[in-house]
């Protein structure tokens, strides 16, 4: 069984308003559900378990299906609905993904953006997430057709690709506040500004950043961890991450910027931060920030304020969580051919035309 969480609302903060951020369709989010489920069913995943909402995705889906019933197209897998209270809130997302591990899914199919795919994360404990770009900025899940996302989650949980090919593993920054037993994670970037009050929680006001930590530094993507690829890249792959110490680009901080940086925070949204220094961040090793006041940005979106009572401290950890490793999944169907037919037999007479 297959878990699939989508998130109606993702995609739908300020940064629709500050930068040109796309926001998807409820029909939009329904057909690449329906694409999924046709990709898994034809990897002969039989069953879905799928989180419920008052978005209109469900009512779009099940549509969907009843549909191509109708017109003899039994191709989906069927489909079951979780049995939890909707509020609207993330904590739908989270009870969601803690009822599916307890179901015991083999994967979760996760629609949304950085936000999303963190409380995913936060709950679902050793299964593998498969993540698919819905949301405003979307750093973590990589951008690609969800057909393929749903064939590569269909071959790697039926065993068709070797584990050790079909997951791979992720890093995550646990963030405590006052040695909080359980920590606050980040899948992408945590972010400290000087802005103590929570408000809209996207950050998009470069003269308040002053301290970021990345799991992985790419230059390709959006958002606070842009800043962190723009200076050094850090892939995925490898151990430990980035941190970078900001200050407000006109020189007006407490230290002058070594250089100031202009990066991509939000679509189409290009700002210009200073940086005064930056290093690597081993894992295992908690860094307590310099910051004394203000608020803590997880992937993109403040969650935490804080005083200079409170003792902060962040950890980054290896290996921390499962993906679904979608290219390593449709290399090893490739090159074991496991979407092709057996081979027919040749007629004489076509043989007979190729060789001429």
């Amino acid at each position: 069984m297959i878990g699939i969480i989508a998130n109606p609302v993702s995609a739908r903060d300020i940064r629709r308003v500050v930068a040109n951020a796309t926001n998807l369709q409820v029909t939009d989010r329904a057909n690449i559900v329906l694409r999924v489920l046709a990709a898994l069913r034809s990897c002969g995943v039989t069953d879905v378990l799928m989180m419920p909402e008052n978005g209109g995705i469900r009512g779009h889906v099940e549509r969907g299906l009843v549909r191509a019933k109708a017109h003899g197209e039994p191709h989906y897998p069927r489909l079951h609905l979780l049995s939890i209270p909707v509020t609207g809130t993330v904590e739908d997302t989270h009870r969601a993904a803690a009822e599916m591990r307890k179901a015991g899914v083999a994967a979760i199919v996760v629609l949304g953006g950085d936000g999303t795919h963190r409380a995913v994360v936060s709950r679902c404990g050793k299964v593998p997430v498969a993540g698919i770009s819905t949301g405003t900025n979307n750093a973590f899940p990589e951008h690609r057709e969800p057909t393929i996302t749903g064939l590569a989650t269909g071959l790697a949980v039926t065993g068709q690709v070797p584990a050790h090919i079909a997951f791979s593993p992720n890093k995550r920054i646990d963030v405590q506040v006052n040695g909080s037993r359980t920590p606050e994670v980040a899948l992408v970037d945590v972010a400290l500004v000087t802005e103590g009050f929570i408000g809209a929680r996207a950050l998009w006001r470069p003269d308040s950043f002053r301290e970021l930590f990345v799991t992985f530094a790419d230059p390709e993507v959006i958002g606070m961890s842009a800043i962190a690829g723009l200076l050094e890249p850090v892939s995925r792959a490898e151990s430990g991450g980035l941190m970078v110490r900001m200050v407000p680009p006109d020189g007006q901080g407490p230290r002058a910027p070594v250089t100031t940086l202009n990066a991509p925070i939000a679509p189409g949204l290009m700002v210009d931060v200073g940086i005064c220094d930056w290093r690597r961040m081993p894992p295992g090793m908690p860094f307590v920030p310099e910051t004394k006041a203000g608020s803590i940005a997880l992937d993109g979106e403040r969650e935490i304020s804080f005083t200079a009572r409170d003792h902060v401290s962040l950890t980054l950890r290896d290996d921390a969580f499962r993906t679904v490793n979608v290219r390593g999944c449709m290399h090893y169907a490739a090159q074991h051919k496991l979407f092709a037919a057996a081979p027919s037999a040749v007629p004489a007479s076509a043989a007979k035309y190729q060789l001429q």
